[in-house]
């Protein structure tokens, strides 16, 4: 093996890992979102984790994240505007690479 077969490899596993860890945050900045919207919208306790997970599974929709937001804005119509929404997407990627990135340690 080779020094630049070692290094190939260890690029390989770089990208799988970080791949991993982006999953990670989307889905749980995903969650946070919808915890988030549930309290918009008056939900509590089960009523919440519920509406929580189908924001999560909204963002299998297509890649990207725009299906989420677009789920958001239909539920959050006349209680949040787009620029908040997308304001406290990036909040919560915030808040979710952290977490996940403390997990991991």
């Amino acid at each position: 093996m080779t020094t630049f077969d070692d290094r190939e490899r260890s690029y390989e596993a770089k990208f799988a890992h970080d791949a991993d860890l982006r999953f990670k945050a989307e889905a749980r900045r995903n969650r946070l979102l919808g915890e988030w919207a549930a309290e918009l919208l008056g939900k509590s306790g089960d009523e919440a984790r519920s509406y929580a997970l189908t924001v999560v599974s909204s963002d299998f929709e297509e890649p990207g994240e725009e299906d989420v937001f677009r789920k958001l804005a239909s539920d959050l119509e006349g209680r949040a505007d787009a620029a908040t929404i997308r304001a406290k997407m990036a909040e919560m990627m915030d808040v979710a690479k952290h977490q996940v990135i403390n997990e991991v340690k």
